[in-house]
């Protein structure tokens, strides 16, 4: 039996952070807002006669192989613990070969490792017929992803794998809530500009510290939150509007709030490139993810799209060839 999936990243523009537990539980009315593009995480995987399990990433040129699930359910290290844990959990009856690629940059912020975790668990889920619900795989990719990391995770970034599109994902004490926004995406095509700068120097700091400040009664941080949420909330509405001026001045607001929160979040070169894009035609914009590093997502005025992603090219950043993905993961069998 044969398995391939895709699934694809994500691009968020309001209220990250605080959808990492216990965050979002002590401001009000928390909603991230983001939408997937078509940059897409794949896996293939695929049942063998003996019980060898074999792993391999494409883009990182790496594999590791065990003579059975014991031997890798076993191992203390792993080259791939992003695989190896997946199929920890999913105990697969037989031997696999399982074989995972990604169109993410390194540390590029938009969730590369995310859509790798959904198209992987949902690969591991068809092949082995569990059956988990779309909902429950996000629950469990969540929770082994945190098991590599070792540090806890957001769930924004799971949910544009999922479905596609864009979306206002709620936080609160009855749970999370994915909400679809309906939205011209062939606008939003052209009002957008996805660059990447470079793997973060210090990747996954920043979420980190803040969460730590924030839990610690850092009362700048739980101010610089609240504000954000409601930034978040404002975000929301202008994008069910398809307001994207509005959207780019609450971008810029949320990008100051961030940057008081963590310092290093930004970079000489991203913030190099707002300002020269901004004289070009950005009317926002921010770093994707924790910052440091990785891609920066500009809203542009129309028709200043190409002036941009030129600006931006000249600069030394590489503009990423990215569009609103329409759909969320796909499973196919065979």
């Amino acid at each position: 039996m044969r398995v391939s999936t895709k699934a694809p990243c994500r691009v968020d523009l309001a209220g990250a952070t605080l959808d990492i537990w216990p965050l979002y539980l002590f401001h009000e009315k928390v909603v991230t807002v983001n939408f997937a593009v078509d940059r897409h995480a794949s896996c293939i995987v695929e049942t063998r006669e003996d019980s060898r399990i074999v792993l391999r990433s494409r883009d990182l040129a790496t594999e590791e192989s065990f003579v059975s699930f014991d031997e890798l359910y076993s191992a203390r290290r792993y080259r791939l613990p992003l695989l190896a844990l997946l199929i920890r959990f999913f105990r697969p009856a037989s031997g696999l070969i399982v074989e995972s690629s990604s169109e993410a940059p390194a540390g590029a912020g938009i969730s590369g490792s995310s859509a790798l975790m959904i198209a992987t668990a949902s690969a591991l889920n068809k092949i082995t017929g569990r059956g988990y619900s779309l909902e429950k795989i996000r629950e469990i990719a969540q929770n082994v992803e945190a098991q590599v990391i070792r540090v806890p995770t957001g769930s924004q970034d799971y949910y544009p794998a999922m479905y596609g599109g864009v979306s206002a994902i709620e936080h609160g004490p009855a749970g999370i809530a994915r909400n679809a926004l309906a939205v011209d995406t062939g606008i939003l095509d052209e009002r957008f500009v996805l660059a990447y700068t470079g793997a973060p120097r210090n990747s996954g700091i920043n979420n980190w510290e803040v969460m730590k400040g924030h839990i610690d009664g850092d009362r700048a941080i739980h101010r610089n939150f609240d504000r954000i949420a409601g930034l978040a909330l404002a975000m929301r509405t202008a994008v069910e509007r398809n307001d994207w001026d509005e959207a780019g001045r609450l971008m810029r607001e949320e990008w100051a709030a961030r940057r008081r929160n963590s310092p290093g979040i930004s970079t000489p070169l991203i913030d190099q490139l707002v300002a020269a894009a901004r004289r070009a035609g950005s009317i926002g914009a921010k770093a994707c993810g924790a910052g440091g590093g990785g891609c920066v997502v500009f809203l542009v005025n129309p028709g200043a799209k190409k002036k941009v992603a030129d600006l931006i090219s000249s600069a030394g950043a590489q503009v990423l060839d990215a569009k609103v993905a329409r759909r969320g993961v796909a499973v196919r069998a065979g």
